[in-house]
C-alpha cells in the first residue's frame, strides 16, 4: 500500500508541477510536443493536437518537452532535435541542416525573449506552491486537529505551580488576548519575553486571574540549538479538538500557513548550508515518497495533511527529513514549534507540550 500511496503523491506533485510548465509554454505561443508523467520508456501515451500525452516507465519525475528547446525542462529521456534540424523517422539518418521559417520560430521555444522562457521555467515551481496552498485552505476548511489550552500538568516549584495554577484549568486569556490553543500559550508567553503576564483560566465555571512572571530557561529549537527563552511551567494536557474554518477564515490560515512551510524550507537550508543540519537531510521524490506512505498509515486525514509541505518541498527540489521539517507537518498547524521545549520532554516531533 505505501508503494501505491507514493505513486499516488508523486503522481499528483508531477502532474501540477508539469502542468504550470505546459500552460505557461501554450499561453506564450510556444509548441509543445510532449507532456510526459514518469521518464524513460513510454508506457502508454495519446497524441492530440500537436502534443503527445504520455505515462513512462518510471514515476520519479516528469518533462514537458516544446518545440525549439534544444531538449526538456527536466528528466526527459529523448532530446528534441537541435535548432535549425528537421525530425527524421529514420533516428539514423542525417538530416542537413536548415533555418527555421518564421512561423516555427514564432512557436521556439529557444525564439521567445529571456523573460518569457524565465516565466515558463518558473511556473512549475511556482503552480506547486499555489497547489500546497490550496491544499492548506481545503484543510482548513475541512478541519485541523488542534490542540487546546487545557493544562495538563503544573510542574512543581515552577512560576505556574507556585501562583496556584492547577491540572485540567483551562487557560482562556493571556494579557488579553483570547486564547483556545496551546500554540497561543506557548507564543504568547514567549512574546513577553520575561516580563509578568496576567493569565484567566477557568476551573469549573470560574474565571481565575493570575499574574505570573516567567523564568529563564535554555531551550532546544526546530533544529536542536541551544536557545535562551524564558517559561512558567505548564504542560499541554494533549487534548485535541477539530477546528473548522469558513472559505474566507480558511483562506487567511492557509495563506499563512504556506508562508510558514516557505520560510521553514529555506531556513533548513541555511542551517544546511551552516552545517547545523546534516547534508544527508536532503532528500527528494524517494523521501516525499516515504513521508506519504507513513502520513497514509496514520489515517486518510494524515495522508491529505502530507501533501501540504510536499508540493513547497518538490518546488525546492528539496525534501527535509529534519526535525524542523517534521515539525512543520505534524498534525497542528504549528506555528510555535519554534519555542519548543528542550528535546528531552518533547514527545516525538510534536509542537511543543511545555510552556
Amino acid at each position: 500500500m505505501t508503494v501505491i500511496y507514493a505513486i499516488i503523491v508523486l503522481g499528483v506533485l508531477i502532474f501540477v508541477h508539469e502542468l504550470g510548465h505546459f500552460l505557461l509554454a501554450k499561453l506564450l505561443g510556444v509548441g509543445v510536443e510532449k507532456f510526459s508523467l514518469g521518464f524513460g520508456p513510454k508506457l502508454i501515451g495519446k497524441k492530440v493536437g500537436e502534443t503527445e500525452y504520455l505515462i513512462s516507465a518510471f514515476p520519479l519525475g516528469g518533462y514537458v518537452k516544446m518545440f525549439g528547446e534544444g531538449g526538456v525542462i527536466e528528466g526527459g529521456d529523448t532530446p528534441l532535435p537541435a535548432e535549425g534540424e528537421a525530425a527524421s523517422a529514420d533516428a539514423g539518418a542525417v538530416v542537413a541542416p536548415r533555418e527555421l521559417t518564421d512561423t516555427e520560430k514564432a512557436r521556439s521555444f529557444a525564439h521567445k525573449p529571456p523573460l518569457a522562457r524565465i516565466a515558463i521555467v518558473m511556473a512549475g515551481p511556482v503552480f506547486n506552491l499555489l497547489f500546497a496552498w490550496l491544499i492548506f485552505v481545503v484543510l482548513c476548511m475541512i478541519g485541523v486537529p488542534t490542540v487546546t489550552s487545557k493544562v495538563g500538568e503544573a510542574l512543581k516549584d515552577k512560576p505556574a505551580a507556585r501562583a496556584g495554577i492547577q491540572k485540567d484549568d483551562v487557560i482562556i486569556s493571556i494579557n488579553g488576548k483570547r486564547i483556545s490553543q496551546w500554540d497561543d500559550v506557548a507564543a504568547q508567553i514567549a512574546a513577553g519575553k520575561g516580563q509578568s503576564v496576567r493569565i484567566i483560566v477557568k476551573r469549573g465555571n470560574e474565571a481565575i486571574p493570575f499574574l505570573i512572571t516567567p523564568e529563564p530557561r535554555i531551550a532546544k529549537n526546530l533544529f536542536g540549538e541551544s536557545v535562551n527563552g524564558f517559561a512558567i511551567g505548564v504542560a499541554s494536557a494533549g487534548e485535541v479538538v477539530t477546528v473548522a474554518y469558513n472559505p474566507f477564515q480558511a483562506v487567511i490560515q492557509g495563506s499563512a500557513q504556506t508562508w510558514k512551510v516557505i520560510d521553514l524550507t529555506f531556513m533548513s537550508l541555511v542551517k544546511m548550508v551552516q552545517r547545523v543540519v546534516p547534508m544527508d537531510s536532503i532528500g527528494g521524490p524517494i523521501m516525499i515518497a516515504k513521508m506519504a506512505g507513513e502520513q497514509a498509515s496514520a489515517g486518510g486525514s494524515s495522508f491529505l495533511a502530507s501533501w501540504r509541505s510536499s508540493p513547497s518541498t518538490w518546488a525546492c527540489s528539496t525534501c527535509c527529513r529534519c526535525r524542523c521539517w517534521t515539525a512543520g507537518t505534524c498534525s497542528s498547524f504549528s506555528g510555535s514549534s519554534y519555542s519548543a521545549a528542550p528535546s528531552a520532554r518533547r514527545p516525538g516531533n510534536m509542537p511543543s507540550r511545555w510552556a
